[in-house]
């Protein structure tokens, strides 16, 4: 038996997100179910946020909706406030990820409030999810900025650490650790993502890594070092960050999926599949860049996949 390890597929959410066209909603419904065959079954399929602020999620109530009915999906949707978080809750989505930037400067800029409000309008946010009634609803919170922010520079590890372990004593079911402008670098992921692992006890941490500068999968490599064993990742490597231009996107989910498995890790999923799914999606998406070596290369002959499509 081999070791598991998690990708979560970003691309419905933070792939979309920056890109200039508005794909209909059956087309995300179709990335979903086309995802889902292939082996990864957790997707972040939209995000809870007015529709005037980012018009590629206008639709977010019918996606959420629609992943919920696929066998298989488990779909989870990214809220920046309360408010997103109730329409989250309304529909009975089955995790809800929050986020909040370790730099100050960044949250501001990002969702204008402060980093600390923020951490109230989480304690907000736990409280509203365990006074409802119904199925059980998973909080996720993912930190930005982890790594450093393009607006203030550096960002210390105290103060990761120190917010990871207030969320997790909040109440967050998953915690992520988010490079959201690709600072990061392998010393510096290990090291953190330790002290981050020592920090929260039994909550589960995730790595949301972009490939900026080239060293997404060798910080997946040094998380995976740490103990990290879940990953988010975005077919053809979509995505970015309005506050880092020029920025690529999300590491490429076809390759960090060929990574783990050639590491020896388990994810379930077969690379072949994604790799022609990835090409429906750049047809759906004329004068995007797309990224990833193994679309670009293909498959060593020495590779033999394992995988399984069991949910």
């Amino acid at each position: 038996m081999r070791e598991k390890a998690h990708v979560r597929e970003v691309g419905p959410r933070d792939g979309l997100q920056m890109v200039g066209t508005i794909l209909p909603t059956e087309r995300k419904l179709a990335w979903c179910r086309r995802v889902v065959a292939a082996g990864i079954h957790e997707i972040e399929v939209t995000s809870f946020v007015p529709p005037k602020l980012i018009p590629q999620f206008g639709d977010a109530e019918e996606v959420a909706r629609g992943a919920m009915a696929i066998a298989g999906c488990r779909p989870s949707a990214l809220v920046p406030n309360l408010r997103g978080a109730e329409r989250a809750f309304a529909l009975g989505v089955p995790q809800v990820n929050y986020v909040l930037s370790a730099s100050e400067q960044h949250n501001l800029a990002n969702v204008r409030r402060t980093t600390e409000q923020s951490l109230e309008d989480f304690a907000r946010i736990v409280a509203a999810r365990d006074q409802r009634v119904g199925a059980p609803i998973a909080l996720g919170a993912g930190i930005a900025t982890a790594f450093g922010c393009t607006i203030s520079g550096a960002v210390s590890n105290s103060r990761v650490v120190e917010i990871a372990g207030r969320l997790a004593e909040m109440g967050a079911d998953e915690i992520t650790i988010a490079d959201t402008v690709g600072y990061g670098h392998p010393r510096q992921v290990q090291a953190l993502m330790k002290e981050v692992i020592a920090a929260v006890g039994q909550v589960p941490v995730a790595c949301h890594f972009h490939d900026t500068r080239g060293l997404g999968l060798a910080n997946v490599a040094a998380a995976l070092d740490a103990g990290v064993r879940a990953f988010d990742a975005s077919v053809a490597g979509l995505g970015g960050c309005p506050f880092a231009p020029g920025a690529t996107g999300n590491i490429d989910t076809e390759d960090t999926v060929f990574l783990l498995e050639q590491l020896g890790f388990d994810t379930g999923a077969d690379v072949e599949a994604l790799v022609a799914f990835r090409r429906e999606v750049e047809t759906w998406l004329p004068g995007e860049r797309f990224s990833g070596a193994i679309a670009r290369a293909g498959l060593p002959k020495t590779y033999h996949a394992h995988t399984t499509a069991a949910v």
